[in-house]
């Protein structure tokens, strides 16, 4: 059976992640759309003869929305039990590089090329026999970094709370009205956030980095102080009511605006900026071929399509239709970034915000 932990670093145990976490299980009794396809069969992940292990540790960001329907598919299919310990990236990567020559953990499942690149030599090399169907962009190229959804980051907007306050992209969020009202996360605790960075300064410099750092200072200004620690928070609190706006992922608020909530999401007018996210085998992972099956359904057309149908996300598969409910990509102003650039800069980026948004106090 499923286990889900939350892990602190500033605690010695872990704790579970149900309690007092105001998340609901997601409703998993609609099952997913089988193909019949000679295809879709060969890339199921089947049981393999027993190795003695019938267990998978997952260390993984992502809310338990996100996370139940599929860790249900892939323990029905396989008979594996899956152990979750759920906390930020950052927090995350932390543990796998303190555990390096002693892991506890067998999969890294989130976090953005951007965040994950510079840390791929945590990862083992390991190749999805899905991998033909997998978009061009989306092919792992580096041997260890497997996508697995493709992610618009967005502004998610309150109905209830803004008013007549026109929210059509970043510039917006610098009216005073919404001064102390914005939730956005620490980009160095959370990838989601580290990717708004990195879309604002492409965006909002006109493609050159270096110039959206002026925006960057007046948007601190009117974050008023406020920085949350998690990226759930940060669509959470929207949803809630606590915020007005807020800085997040398209997955993130699209559950809220399926489920009816007061809230819709702004694609932003100066460009949009959409990465995949990742899964991940930790390096000299303890239970290798089980989380080896793991990514091989994690990128299967049953997971892909799951993932479309009921967890507004996009697929990285050539043969998984988009979702219903969600922009089109060709009616997004899509911009992109430099990775190379961004991977080299990363450390520096984040000190830089943190400099500005402490100095914004």
């Amino acid at each position: 059976m499923r286990k889900i932990f939350s892990f602190f670093l500033a605690a010695t145990v872990l704790t579970t992640a149900f309690t007092g976490c105001g998340s609901k299980q997601a409703n998993t009794s609609s099952a997913p759309a089988k193909s019949t396809t000679k295809e879709a069969e060969a890339a199921a992940p089947e049981k393999k003869e027993d190795t003695g292990s019938k267990k998978l540790v997952v260390y993984c960001p992502h809310p338990l929305e996100f996370i139940n329907p599929l860790v249900n598919e892939f323990e029905t299919q396989t008979g594996i039990s899956v152990e979750v310990v759920a906390a930020g990236t950052g927090e995350l990567l932390k543990r796998v590089e303190a555990e390096q020559g002693n892991a506890l953990g067998d999969i890294f499942w989130g976090g953005s090329l951007s965040t994950m690149e510079p840390k791929k030599d945590l990862f083992e090399n390991y190749q999805s026999i899905n991998e033909e169907y997998v978009l061009d962009k989306m092919k792992n190229k580096e041997g260890s970094l497997t996508r697995f959804t493709d992610i618009p980051s967005v502004i998610m907007v309150n109905k209830n709370l803004v008013g007549d306050i026109k929210i059509e992209g970043y510039e917006d969020l610098l009216n005073p009205a919404l001064k102390g009202k914005i939730a956005h996360c620490d980009p160095s605790k959370s990838s989601s956030s580290f990717e708004h960075l990195i879309n604002m300064l492409y965006a909002m410099g006109n493609g050159d980095p270096e110039q959206g750092w002026d925006y960057v200072e007046k948007l601190c200004k009117n974050l008023d102080g406020k920085l949350l620690s998690g990226s759930s928070a940060v669509y959470k609190g929207v949803a809630d009511g606590e915020y007005a706006v807020g800085l997040t992922f398209e997955e993130g608020g699209a559950k809220y605006v399926a489920d009816g909530a007061p809230v819709e999401l702004v694609y932003m007018k100066e460009g949009v900026i959409s990465k995949a996210d990742g899964v991940y085998i930790i390096k000299e992972a303890k239970n290798m071929e089980n989380a080896k099956q793991f990514i091989d359904f994690i990128t299967s057309k049953d997971a892909q399509t799951i993932i479309i149908e009921q967890l507004n996300r996009r697929s990285v598969r050539k043969d998984v239709a988009p979702p219903n409910g969600l922009k089109k990509v060709e009616e997004i102003n899509i911009i992109y970034d430099e990775q190379e650039v961004v991977v080299a800069k990363k450390q520096e980026w984040l000190d830089k915000f943190k400099d500005i948004f402490t100095s914004a106090q």
